[in-house]
């Protein structure tokens, strides 16, 4: 029984397995069955030309990357980790591969919301930045200094045992964190990097199969699974699931296996143990989304990009409920704050995933392009998430998100 459990917890950490889900939440909210949303369709085109707009002005000759950490790495038009990269001697491609394994897993992982008051001085040139592209910049110059690495002659790798040992006051002074530049959740950023040492180092076999245990040594098992040169990216999702999920702070189990960014809702229905389960795993796609280029750089072909899907997080659902396309049955809803595992939270962040892909279909039929020559990773990027943020601030004066959800940090 055990081992068709498992199975069938471990058919929630795949791509598909939201897709899936998110689809059918999108199909009962369409009938009127949820019981914090409806949703109008008919606001979409709305959407799109919002989407639109932001991406010509961003990308004006509509060439745009993939939503991924490397795009926080450029600050005024400088690729700071390309011209560390491309200064560095690296034996082959692999090693640069593992390297920026370390760095992505790394940065995305200290990447939960910094607060409104943070803001981190950039030493290159004195600006002052804050949020998700601050914290970037500060976690490169944290991983360019050797701060994760054994070795002071190798600054660019990320060890198990120097994860695991790492000191609080370490990120504090690295994040330039104090009374008056406070950071919101900075033990369980410090805490989270360390459980990630401690698995590393458990698991050689995964993480140390060409190197001394590394967060890097992931590039080796995916690399192991390419047939032709070819990787797919859901593979690359699988592996980020089954392997790292351990480190997050347990919520759902089902038969042992820790499901991660996945929450209950009575409507889902399924003819197993999964039943009322929603999978959702934005973080971990993001993290999937930023590994593909490090496999490209290596010499791999990444196939089915939009296997992976749209992220469930507060820019993306902000832009739907911002656009009326998404609205609460109980107005009052909207001054309320939420858990993240509160039914409202969990519709929303799946109506998001299933609207993305509809989004992405109007968008695509705007410019004449395919999945293949546009896929979901730039539409994200050119794009919904700078759409809702743009549509917050038009909204309100700090940009917040429509709805407000109390976060520990881990999933937005």
């Amino acid at each position: 029984m055990a081992n068709a459990l498992e199975r069938e917890a471990r058919s929630l950490l795949t791509a598909k397995a939201v897709r899936a889900r998110a689809g059918q939440m999108l199909e009962i909210g369409l009938a009127g069955g949820l019981s914090h949303f409806t949703i109008d369709l008919d606001r979409m085109d709305g959407v799109a030309e919002a989407v639109l707009a932001v991406t010509r002005k961003a990308y004006p000759t509509l060439d745009i990357p993939f939503h991924a950490r490397w795009r926080h790495f450029v600050l005024g038009g400088v690729d700071r980790w390309a011209r560390l990269a491309d200064a560095g001697i690296w034996p082959d491609r692999a090693a640069r591969a593992r390297a920026e394994f370390d760095l992505a897993i790394v940065s995305v992982l200290l990447d939960a919301g910094a607060g409104a008051a943070w803001r981190y001085r950039d030493g290159a040139t004195g600006a002052d930045i804050g949020r998700s592209e601050g914290l970037a910049i500060a976690s490169l110059d944290m991983f360019a200094s050797g701060l994760f690495s054994d070795d002071a002659r190798a600054p660019f790798r990320t060890d198990a045992d120097a994860l695991a040992q790492l000191p609080l006051a370490a990120l504090t002074s690295a994040f330039q964190v104090s009374e008056t530049n406070p950071l919101l959740g900075l033990e369980g950023r410090t805490d989270l990097l360390r459980r990630l040492g401690k698995l590393v180092a458990e698991r050689a076999d995964v993480f140390g199969q060409r190197d001394t245990p590394r967060p890097g040594g992931l590039f080796d098992h995916i690399a192991t699974q390419a047939s032709d040169g070819a990787i797919p990216a859901p593979a690359i999702l699988s592996a980020v699931l089954n392997q790292l999920g351990p480190i997050w702070p347990s919520r759902l189990e089902l038969g042992g296996v820790p499901l991660g960014d996945c929450w209950r809702h009575p409507a889902i229905k399924a003819d197993d143990a999964t039943a009322g389960l929603v999978p959702l795993h934005k973080l971990s796609q993001w993290l999937s989304y930023s590994l593909i280029e490090p496999l490209q750089r290596a010499g791999f072909v990444v196939t089915d990009i939009d296997g992976l899907t749209g992220l469930a997080e507060y820019r993306n659902g902000g832009l739907f409920v911002d656009h009326d396309v998404l609205r609460l049955r109980e107005a009052a809803d909207a001054g309320r704050a939420h858990a993240v595992d509160s039914l409202l939270v969990v519709e929303w962040r799946a109506l998001t995933v299933a609207l993305l892909d509809r989004l992405a279909e109007r968008i695509r039929v705007k410019l004449g392009r395919t999945p293949d020559t546009l896929p979901l990773a730039s539409i994200l990027e050119g794009g919904t998430w700078a759409a809702g943020r743009a549509i917050a601030f038009s909204r309100r004066p700090d940009g917040s998100p429509p709805l407000k959800v109390i976060s520990d940090g881990t999933v937005f």
